[in-house]
Order: C-alpha cells, then structure tokens, then sequence
C-alpha cells in the first residue's frame, strides 16, 4: 500500500473588512424612517454616523460564509479518534425523524403524549442494557449525569442516617468525576490502579473504612482496560455498606455483551451524545440519563415519568424522597429523542456489532502503530488504547507536536496528557464508524511523522502548516493574550 497520504487543503480565510472597499455594494437601500418618524425615537437613542460595517458585495459575502463553513472539522469531514470521549457520527435519518418530534406545538397535554411514551420507551431501553431498575432522563450532560448519581447517595445515606463523606477514585477515571463528588459535598481520595492498569480488590481494601460513601470507577476506564475484579469490588464496598457507582462514559464497548447492574453497580450514569449516535463536540447538547436499583429508585429526581392505567404518560412529583429538579425541562429531549431511535434501529444484536466493532477497530489500530508510539500497558484493551511519547522524546518532540502534526493530514488530534496515569499520554479511539481504509490511513499518517521526527525533528515544532489556523506558540499566547480582533495587520 502506498504511503502517501492526502493533506487538509489550506483555505485561509480573511475577514469581511479586510475586502471591504468603498463603492462594491451598488444596493439602494430604503430609508428606514420612511415609516418611522425620528420624532417618535429618544434622540439620545439615535446614531450620529453610520454603522462601519463591510462594503462588500453579495457573491463576496456568500462565497465568504460558504468558504468558513468548510473550514469546520467534524465527523462529517474525517475521523474524529478523541479517546474517551467517543465522537460518533449521528445517522441523519435520526436527525430527521427527532427534528419532526420536537416541532410538537403547542406542548399542551395530548400533544405531549408521545413525547413522553418515548422518553418512557427511551427509560426501558437503558434499563435493559445497563441491567438497572430504575431511570431518569434528565441530566444534561455526563457531568450533569455524575453529579445526580452523588446527590442520590447522598441523599441515600442520609436516610440510612449515616454522614459519609468520602468518594474513592481510582486513577484511571474520568477527570470530571473529583469534580462532580466535590459539588455534591463529598471528599475525594485517589486510588493507584495495579500494574497491568485495573484497580484490584487488595489495592480497595487498604482504603475501606466507615467513612467511605462509595467508589466512582469507570469501567472500560480510560486506559480501555475493563476492571476484571469489578464484581469482588462490588462485593467489598457492599459488605462495608458503601455503594458503587459506575461512570459509563465507555459503554460503547460493552453494550449488548455486559450489563453493569450484573456487576454489582448500584449507580450509573450514560453518555447518550457518546454512545448512542449524537455527537457533543462544540459543548453540547449532550444527555447524561442515571440509572439505578431499586434501593436508590426512590431518590431519583422529578418529575417521574408514569403511565396510567388507561394508557396516558403522565409526569409526576409526588415522591418525597427526590433529590427534587435537576433540569427546568424533559432534559435536552432533541439528543433522548435521537438516542431512542439509534437504539431501535439497530437492536439488541445491532448494537452488540457495534461494541465489538469498536472492539475489533481499536485493537487493530493498537497493534498497528504500538511499534510506533511506546505501548505503556500491554494489558488487552477494548473500545480505545492509550500510547505514550517516550520513543520521540528522545528527539525532544513531545506528544503535543506529534498531534499537531496530525491536523496537517486531516484528522482531528487524540486526546492528549490524559489519563495522567501515563506520562505524555496519546489516548485514541476509532470507534465502530471507521473503516479498515480511513484506520490504515491515519496509522500511515502516524508513521509518517515518526520517520520525520527522525529525519527532521526540527519542522515538527512548527505543525500544523497546512490548516486554516497554523501552528500557535503556546508559550507566547499565554504571554500575550489579543482578547479582540484588531485590524492592524501587524497584530491579526
């Protein structure tokens, strides 16, 4: 196979006033007080010149927003191999049918009727696949999702009448959950994964006590390695009364084969812009649905979703128990509504291919390019695989300028420096959307920048070259920071 390998063409794209010119726009433009007599405006309200804005004309002005919408990279463009965060394509046939869902108005009671028969569907389907009794929808995100799983707890314990405030987290979670147990006032304390990557039973019970509310683990947790002492663990804080709660960022890969609640889990949240079909890249919307057993069911929040015994949905709120509203809305019902549909179109066995898929897609990649990139943990992995820097560091190039490096073959960098588990971490994951060709190319584009940091470390330090935006002095930036776009070309 040739090495060649096809660049992001270089499209750099100026602003409007930097074409402007007097005289290009010939439009006659109506005066706008035609109609509106000055008399009736506050005349401190009224301009004294006119607005500077470009004079340009109308194919200009086109060409110009069509040229800047090609510039934005997507899944739609290229591969997207984020570990972690799993940014998947979002089939259009579920954009279309949701779009056609949510024109629902006015949202009066009949209306609102199918609305919530799939949100309740939408419930039955991630308890199904999770294992779990009990869900809600509502959280908005997967931090949104952690932090209602820790308000449940804590709400959970305080009826067994106990003050537990400590949350354990091995290493190898995900870096927002430290955060998510902190805003729900508990206290932290980080666990060292064992040597082959996955927190151990011995390694949990050096930090047991009565104090310990629970233990958040991600599992695959973020080196892609699935915690194979789950169920010992489970057994463990159990004994000790504590709950475990899983953060199910990495579904994807066990989804159709493994159910959580089979685990032991008491808790989880979902990643719906994740997992199923609906890309979260530009902050949202995602969706980030709890699940829980039966004990926590109680203390889910309002409102319920509840089905009458003449086949209406209803919401209700009678449940004194509830950590109460975490959401003003249904959630962000766009993104559930385009996971129901994912999740019915592929089926049980549908989405079981799309776990192994994922599988079979990363760990061809790993053993693909390990010879490459140092290989820290040579324990299997699933859905993703984290790499290190530690062979090019020898050339004193770092993880940062083999990424950039990346942009200039068109492929969104991985993430890098995460888990802080490996030093110079580069976490990758392909996802069940790739095809053999698309994962072939980006191991070409990866052996090409390992020969080049070889042959000639020295350009590496100025990647990318060939995107819209070049390489950015990280260090001078910081220094320097332009919070406003100034037109003196000697700053733009």
């Amino acid at each position: 196979m040739s090495k060649s390998v096809t660049h992001f063409p270089e499209i750099i794209e100026p602003v409007l006033n930097q074409i402007s010119s007097d005289g290009k726009n010939t439009r006659n433009m109506p005066d706008p007080f035609d109609s509106a007599p000055l008399d009736d405006i506050d005349s401190s309200l009224l301009r004294k010149d006119l607005p500077e804005i470009p004079d340009i004309s109308e194919v200009e002005c086109v060409r110009h927003f069509t040229r800047l919408s090609r510039l934005n990279f997507g899944v739609d463009h290229g591969m997207y191999p984020l570990g972690s965060c799993t940014m998947k394509y979002n089939p259009k046939i579920c954009e279309k049918i949701a779009v056609r869902i949510q024109s629902i108005h006015p949202a009066d009671s009949i209306c609102m009727q199918p609305i919530l028969s799939s949100l309740h569907t939408l419930e039955n389907c991630l308890k199904e696949i999770c294992g779990m009794d009990a869900c809600t929808l509502w959280p908005a995100a997967g931090a949104h999702g952690e932090l209602t799983g820790m308000m449940i707890i804590k709400q959970a314990l305080k009826t067994r009448g106990l003050a537990r405030d400590k949350i354990l987290i091995p290493d190898t979670a995900h870096g927002t959950n430290p955060a998510s147990c902190a805003i729900a006032g508990f206290k932290t304390q980080n666990i060292p994964s064992g040597a082959d990557g996955y927190l151990t039973a011995g390694s949990l019970k050096e930090h047991l006590d009565e104090n310990v509310a629970g233990l958040m683990i991600t599992n695959p947790n973020t080196l892609g390695i699935f915690e194979r002492e789950i169920d010992k663990i489970a057994g463990m804080l159990h004994e000790n009364g504590s709950f475990l709660y899983m953060d199910g960022a990495n579904l994807n890969a066990i989804m159709g084969i493994a159910k959580p609640g089979d685990m032991g889990v008491d808790c989880m949240h979902v990643n719906l812009h994740k997992t199923f079909g609906t890309p979260h890249g530009g902050g949202g919307p995602g969706s980030g649905p709890v699940l829980v057993k039966h004990e926590l069911e109680k203390y889910l929040p309002l409102p319920r979703i509840r089905q009458e015994k003449n086949g209406n949905f209803i919401l209700r709120r009678d449940m004194p128990e509830s950590i109460g509203t975490i959401h003003s809305t249904l959630g962000n019902s766009s993104v559930l509504i385009k996971a129901l549909i994912y999740i019915l179109l592929l089926g049980p066995e549908g989405l079981r291919h799309a776990s192994t898929t994922a599988c079979i897609n990363a760990n061809y990649l790993k053993a693909r390019i390990s010879g490459i990139l140092d290989l820290p943990f040579t324990t299997p992995t699933l859905h993703e695989f984290v790499l290190s820097d530690k062979l090019q560091k020898k050339q004193n190039i770092s993880t940062v300028e083999m990424a950039k490096a990346l942009m200039d073959f068109g492929f969104h960098p991985p993430t890098v420096y995460f888990p802080l588990v490996v030093p110079g971490a580069i976490m990758i994951e392909p996802t069940e959307t790739e095809s053999f060709e698309e994962l072939e190319r980006f191991a070409l584009a990866l052996e090409t920048i390992a020969e080049q940091v070889i042959s000639d470390p020295d350009s590496m330090r100025h990647k990318p070259e060939g995107t819209p935006v070049k390489h950015v002095d990280e260090v001078w930036a910081a220094r320097n920071l332009v919070l406003t776009w100034l037109m003196d070309e000697s700053n733009t």
